[in-house]
C-alpha cells in the first residue's frame, strides 16, 4: 500500500507503508529508528551512525552525511531514506529523489524536533511508540535547573574557528539551559580570534563534535581569554535532535556552571 506523507521540507512524497528498507543519512535519526523498534528495518546508515553502538555496527554504511556513496544505497534498494536539510548534501539528495521516497527533516529547534520524531513514528508505523517518547522529553525538560544571565560561546570547528548562531538546534539547546548566546549571526559564523575576544563570553563551551576539541585548545583559548570559563562538552547532548534529548536534561543538570 502506497501513503503519501509531507516532510518538514513541505515536500509531499508516496512511500510504501510500512517501508521495511530504511536508510538513515543522520546519527541522531539512526538512534531514533532503533528506540522506535525498527532495526530489522534499517539496512543502511552513515559511517557517523555511532548510536546504539551494538545495534548500528553491523548496518550496512553509505559513507558520510555529506559525501554517502549513491550505488551502494541503490544496492541496498531502500524502500524509504531519511535525511536533513543541514547535516545532507543538496546535491546527492537531489539525487536520490530521482529514485527513492527521501523525507527530509529541517530542525532548529526543540519544538520541531518533536515534530520530526512524531513524523517519523507516523511515517514508520511507531506513532504510539514516537508520542511516547515526545511525553518523556516534553517530562524531562520540565525539570531542567536553568542558568541566567551567563552569556555564551559555543565553538564547533577550530582553523577557522566556527561557532554556532542563531537559528540553530544548539543555540535552542543553549536558550532551553537559560544561556544567552553572544553570538547574533545565523548558523555557523567563522571567527577570527579577536572576535572571540571581543565577545568577552562568561563562558566557552568547547563541543566534542564535529570538530574533537581536547584540553590543548582549552588552554589556547585560556591564553586570551583567563577570566572566561571554558569547558569541553558533549555535543551530542546539545545538537542530536532525536531520541537521544531523553538524556540531555540529567546531562545539562550535571554542568557545573
Amino acid at each position: 500500500m502506497m501513503n503519501s506523507f509531507t516532510d518538514q521540507l513541505n515536500r509531499l512524497i508516496r512511500v510504501a507503508y510500512p517501508p521495511t528498507r530504511i536508510v538513515s543519512l543522520v546519527p541522531s535519526q539512526t538512534e531514533l529508528l532503533f528506540d522506535l523498534g525498527l532495526e530489522r528495518k534499517v539496512v543502511g546508515v552513515t559511517k557517523f551512525c555511532v548510536h546504539p553502538a551494538e545495534k548500528v555496527k553491523s548496518v550496512v554504511k553509505v559513507g558520510g552525511t555529506k559525501n554517502f556513496r549513491l550505488d551502494v544505497i541503490r544496492s541496498l534498494q531502500p524502500d524509504l531514506i531519511i535525511g536533513n536539510k543541514e547535516e545532507n548534501e543538496q546535491t546527492g539528495i537531489e539525487a536520490l529523489q530521482k529514485e527513492f521516497p527521501v523525507w527530509m527533516s529541517d530542525i532548529d529547534s526543540l519544538e520541531a524536533a518533536y515534530r520530526m520524531m512524531v513524523a517519523v513514528g507516523q511515517l514508520t508505523d511507531t506513532e504510539k511508540a514516537a508520542q511516547q517518547l515526545v511525553f518523556n522529553i516534553q517530562r524531562s525538560f520540565s525539570s531542567i535547573q536553568k542558568r541566567e544571565n551567563q552569556k555564551v560561546l559555543y565553538l564547533i570547528w577550530r582553523s577557522p574557528w566556527m561557532a554556532a548562531g542563531k537559528h540553530t538546534f544548539i543555540d535552542s539547546m543553549l536558550a532551553q539551559v537559560g544561556l544567552q548566546n553572544v553570538v547574533s549571526e545565523t548558523r555557523y559564523p567563522e571567527l577570527t580570534l579577536s572576535q572571540i575576544q571581543q565577545f568577552q563570553p562568561d563562558r566557552i563551551l568547547l563541543s566534542s563534535e564535529p570538530f574533537p576539541f581536547s584540553a590543548t585548545h582549552a588552554a589556547e583559548l585560556r591564553g586570551v581569554l583567563p577570566a572566561t570559563d571554558i569547558q569541553l562538552v558533549d555535543g551530542e547532548m546539545f545538537s542530536w535532535y532525536g531520541s537521544r534529548l531523553v538524556k540531555s536534561v540529567d546531562y545539562f543538570n550535571g554542568l557545573e556552571f
